[in-house]
């Protein structure tokens, strides 16, 4: 079994409360998501989500990942698979921390393991890593808007 990870963050002048507002309003996503370009669902512990990512300069890609963790202002986590389990299996997290007065730290990574990882990874590494910084990036600025009104 295979296991890797892509990491990045970024620090955003706006409470955590916000940004959580912004994370989780999902029907707003395809106005300033660049790479998950639409979500529908729950965010509740044990519910599917329909999450739609599309890295730049590729095709999107429809996922039905189950909702781990949900923790208001804190975060939330999912879990989905390619195909079945084992085979390609990835963790997501989307995590809000303290950085600092009026500042939050937003952690956004996946945990891959699975039988194909090195195979697909070597694939996709590279525009997964650009769409999840141009997710940051966007995040950022959105709720930086926010917290200026």
């Amino acid at each position: 079994m295979f296991r890797t990870a892509i990491d990045t963050e970024i620090v955003i002048e706006a409470p955590a409360e916000l940004i959580w507002e912004v994370l989780t309003k999902f029907e707003e996503y395809p106005q300033w998501n660049p790479f998950v370009v639409q979500i529908s669902g729950e965010l509740e512990v044990g519910k599917k989500l329909r999450a739609t990512m599309q890295p730049q300069g590729s095709k999107a890609m429809t996922f039905t990942p189950t909702v781990c963790t949900a923790e208001a202002g804190r975060g939330f986590r999912w879990k989905g698979q390619l195909w079945k389990p084992g085979i390609m299996d990835g963790e997501h997290s989307f995590v809000l921390e303290p950085a600092g007065p009026g500042l939050t730290r937003f952690v956004h990574s996946e945990r891959f393991n699975g039988v194909l990882v090195p195979l697909i990874l070597a694939i996709i590494r590279a525009k997964t890593t650009a769409g999840f910084v141009a997710m940051n990036e966007a995040l950022k600025l959105r709720a930086q808007q926010m917290a200026s009104k």
